[in-house]
């Protein structure tokens, strides 16, 4: 295990948190043209500090507020909550740097949107994975 920290920029939030090397079976995909990335450009995304993925523009998408699999990437990829990861984005919205991804309420709408939509980014269960999603990131 290793330690992680990062400051979400735009607030006073500090992140901090173990993260395991498996991380309870959650899996990052993206559309068949996005490319593989790291856990901290998967960081970025869903903080909005950053728009692309390679050259191409990125839409992120999340499962609803309070969905388990959410909760499992939030604390496994991000070192946070559903309470501090929505206060963050309260502010972020306040002061104009953007507003949260745009939430699906099941997994399967995940898969269809991010196979359906060019630079699209979504996180799924691995048991979850349909022949041909491409995983772009396993922390």
């Amino acid at each position: 295990m290793q330690r992680r920290q990062f400051l979400l920029s735009g607030s006073a939030a500090f992140f901090t948190g173990v993260v395991a090397a498996q991380v309870d079976g959650v899996v990052v995909v993206g559309h068949a043209t996005v490319p593989r990335i790291d856990v901290t450009q998967v960081q970025r995304l869903y903080t909005g500090r950053a728009i692309e993925v390679g050259s191409q523009l990125a839409t992120v998408v999340n499962l609803r507020s309070g969905h388990a699999l959410r909760q499992r990437f939030l604390s496994a990829y991000l070192d946070t909550d559903e309470e501090r990861y929505r206060a963050y984005w309260t502010v972020r919205r306040h002061v104009g740097k953007g507003a949260p991804p745009r939430e699906l309420d099941t997994v399967a709408a995940v898969l269809d949107f991010v196979a359906g939509t060019p630079g699209a980014v979504g996180y799924v269960g691995a048991g979850d994975l349909r022949a041909g999603s491409n995983v772009i990131c396993r922390a």
